[in-house]
This record gives C-alpha cells, structure tokens and sequence, in this order.
C-alpha cells in the first residue's frame, strides 16, 4: 500500500498543528519535513526547534529530509527532536556510509536521496544495505515552480528491480512535482512512499488527501 506524505514546506504556517491534525485524519501516515541550510540548496526551512514542537501533535510518523551539506552534523539532534526517518542526500555527504550508519545507531530508519542526474548506480553494496529508503528527487531540489522530471522513472524502475531481484525489501519514495495526474506513473514505476506539496495544499487538505489515496489505490 502506499504511503502519502504530505511536504511541510507547502504548509499554512500560521496553523501548522491543525493542518497536522488534517493530515492524520484523512489517512496520511506521513508527515514529510524538509531541512534546507542555504548552501546544499537555496533556500532556508524548518529546524530542530519546529520538528519538536510539531512531534506529538499528530499521529505522523515524522519523515525527515536533509538537504544539507554533510548531514552528519544533525543525525543525532534531528533524531533527539522526533524524526523517526533520517534522509540524506548522496551528493551532500562526504561519507554517504558513515552518515547512513549514524542514523540508523540512533535506532531509526536511514535514507539516501538521489538528485535527478545522480544514477542508481552509486548505490554501492554497502549503501544499498544500509538505506532502509530510496528517496528519488523527481524534479532539482530546492528550486519552486519545477514540472515533473519524466527521465527519473526508469531510475525507480531500476531500484525496485534490484529490490526484488536480491529479496531486500527498500521503500522507494518519490519527491516533487507529485499530483493526481502522475501519481500512477511513479507507483508503476516502483515508489511507494510520495511526497506531495502543493498538490495537496491547495485547496481543500483533507480533500486533496483523500483524492490522491483513492488515486494511488487505483494504480496499486
């Protein structure tokens, strides 16, 4: 089954805790939180600070993305203020294992994310063990107003054939520019976990939310 995961960075700030509590009772299991420091990408968003404020106020498991440079340096505070996932960018780390092991002593499920031009294939056998998930950026992260990069679906074709093919089960999740009319695409592709902004923000959440789980199940 699917995983919705609504992007914070898309959200109402002035009423983030009811959008959370939207978000749980129209069935996302996921709440999907973006990191930026301004130097991996350029914009800045969300912290330590905001993620421990927001854990609990929800039933959400707290999906979050590091779009930094050399992530390592937040694994542990990220972890200690409620993310239950940790994803890092390949091209961000200097150690891309090292980090991956970072997160995952801090007994919580590590990801790696791939730019739109990095190909599945830097996931070495040591990656690849210890990536619970594989984040795929369907459009250049933190830049606005992007459409959906096509080209991205045959690097989720490949992951979930190497997944299935060695039997170790890797959640594949999909991330920009994700709607309605592309979500069948990317599940048939391979994702399962999809992170969607604007797609669901505007308008009507609970709605929105509602449409895109009755989509994904169409496509499942």
């Amino acid at each position: 089954m699917c995983i919705i995961a609504p992007s914070l960075l898309e959200a109402d700030y002035k009423c983030l805790g009811e959008q959370l509590k939207t978000m749980e009772k129209s069935g996302a299991e996921y709440v999907h939180i973006d990191v930026m420091d301004g130097s991996f990408v350029p914009n800045l968003a969300c912290g330590m600070k905001m993620i421990h404020g927001l854990k609990g106020v929800a039933d959400l498991v707290f999906d979050v993305h590091l779009m930094v440079n050399e992530p390592v340096r937040f694994v542990k505070r990220m972890q200690e203020a409620g993310a239950d996932v940790i994803s890092v960018h390949y091209e961000a780390c200097s150690n891309v294992a090292e980090t991956l092991k970072e997160i995952k002593q801090c007994g919580i499920r590590a990801g790696i994310v791939l730019n739109p031009e990095t190909s599945a294939e830097v996931l070495t056998e040591e990656i690849w063990k210890l990536a619970d998930v594989i984040q795929v950026m369907t459009v250049h992260p933190g830049r606005d107003g992007q459409h959906f990069i096509e080209d991205t679906l045959d690097k989720i074709k490949d992951i979930r054939r190497r997944s299935t093919d060695t039997g170790e089960w890797k959640d594949i999740e999909v991330d920009g520019s994700i709607n309605c009319g592309n979500i069948g695409k990317v599940i048939k592709a391979g994702a399962n976990i999809i992170v969607s902004g604007k797609a669901l923000f505007n308008g009507n959440l609970a709605e929105n939310i509602a449409n895109m789980k009755q989509q994904a199940a169409m496509e499942e």
